[in-house]
């Protein structure tokens, strides 16, 4: 019968204090007996928080991706800036979008980047530590350029900025043009970044924080991509689709592509006019107007060298008041 079924605390009441004890005693002794032969298992913690929505394969993927748009970004903006500016790929993370905003500076200069096709908005986040150094890079400041400013941008900053992140979209769509063709474009610029809120608080977003040094001189640039903006691509941010990109053969179309972004590309060229040989003491001596004569004959052909490698012969001339040279020929095998 169930009711004639005795409860725990009945059984331990008839058992009193010394039967409770020795009972428990006695379980106690059962499970140290029985528990070598339980095979033990690894627990990992899981944070509900932050729950990991994006695949190792895809972390990998865009890790790869965004290393080399690292590389290309630091090269151009160190031409932008006159000297030498290296970004590296420090973290990718996933984490909450709240997460993200409170772990930013306050002001900053958090960018909103709309990038189509995909789903909803990007962050782009430029930490003033070196934000305010680059703009006084651009308005001709030297190494010793003031850190440490609390403050939000001017409307002339805001001007210089702008050049900035228009870099960092022009290589980023650079960096993604095998996998989607993005069309990036700040839509606004934020001071406070708690002011702006593109997906809920717990939304998962993926984090690529990148660090710059410019001389002594150290930031971060984070770039907050949420993951309902990348769900669409899953597929194909993989390790082994993303790596197949590399391995496609040439095609008539790219190389018409490769041609054409290499006429616009700038290159060297240099005239050597003459060669002679003079002493130390007369190279010492030369002063403004000073006339060097040579053994070159002047209707003989200059060598033009391009890029350090001699590819032409031409004359010298002038064209509209200018120093200019007339190609003659092409040399078939160059020097």
């Amino acid at each position: 019968m169930p009711g004639d079924v005795l409860s725990r605390t009945e059984i331990e009441s008839l058992l009193g204090p010394e039967g409770a004890a020795a009972e428990q005693a006695r379980g106690r002794s059962l499970a140290g007996r029985a528990s070598p032969l339980r095979p033990r298992e690894k627990i990992t913690p899981y944070d509900f928080k932050r729950p990991e929505r994006v695949g190792k394969d895809q972390m990998r993927a865009l890790q790869t991706l965004h290393e080399g748009f690292g590389r290309n970004f630091g090269a151009a903006l160190s031409a932008m800036l006159r000297t030498i500016v290296e970004v590296k790929l420090t973290a990718v993370d996933q984490l909450t979008y709240a997460e993200f905003v409170f772990g930013l500076d306050n002001p900053t200069c958090f960018n909103l980047l709309k990038a189509e096709p995909l789903d909803g908005n990007l962050i782009l986040d430029i930490s003033p530590s070196i934000l305010y150094p680059m703009i006084d890079r651009l308005l001709g400041g030297g190494k010793d350029s003031s850190v440490g400013v609390r403050r939000a941008l001017t409307e002339i900053e805001l001007r210089l900025v702008g050049r900035i992140t228009r870099l960092f979209l022009d290589e980023l769509h650079k960096a993604w043009e095998n996998l989607v063709h993005l069309k990036l474009e700040v839509v606004r610029v934020e001071s406070n970044p708690q002011l702006v809120q593109i997906v809920p608080p717990n939304e998962v977003v993926i984090l690529l924080s990148f660090e710059l040094a410019m001389g002594e001189l150290r930031g971060m640039i984070n770039l907050c991509i949420p993951f309902n903006a990348i769900e669409s691509i899953g597929n194909q941010l993989s390790s082994n689709n993303w790596a197949s990109y590399n391995r496609r053969p040439a095609t008539p179309e790219s190389m018409k592509l490769l041609e054409r972004r290499l006429r616009g590309a700038k290159v060297e060229l240099v005239v050597d006019l003459a060669r002679t040989r003079i002493s130390t003491r007369d190279l010492i001596g030369l002063r403004i107007g000073d006339i060097i004569t040579t053994e070159q004959d002047v209707q003989s052909l200059l060598l033009v060298s391009l890029c350090g490698l001699t590819k032409f012969q031409a004359r010298p001339g002038a064209l509209k008041g200018r120093k200019a040279i007339c190609i003659e020929s092409v040399l078939q095998q160059p020097d």
